[in-house]
């Protein structure tokens, strides 16, 4: 998956899914885009990769937002199409990692 995010150009917004996002979860395209650069934590959702690999990240905004992200990779492109806050699960397993991560 890494070599995958290195071949990243750019983000791939769809109208609809912006506006669903922001409606719905009260989260902006530019908060999505800042936890690609901040501290990631990715796995694949198999149960909806069906017409195309799908993934999930746990990933922090510039403002120490944490945010569950739903996303597809095509033609060297991000497409988000789901972002909402963390749940308590899925904060502990956030900050769970980062100190995997962070150990010696």
């Amino acid at each position: 998956m890494e070599n995958r995010l290195i071949q990243i150009t750019k983000f791939d917004w769809n109208r609809s899914n912006i506006d669903k996002i922001r409606e719905k979860h009260n989260v902006e395209p530019h908060e999505c885009e800042e936890a690609f650069f901040n501290e990631l934590f990715i796995s694949t959702d198999e149960s909806h990769s069906h017409a195309e690999q799908r993934y999930h990240a746990l990933g922090i905004t510039n403002s120490d937002r944490l945010l569950f992200i739903v996303f597809t990779i095509r033609a060297k492109k991000i497409r988000v199409i789901s972002a909402r806050d963390v749940n308590k699960k899925e904060r502990r397993i956030y900050y769970e990692k980062i100190k995997e991560n962070t150990q010696i």
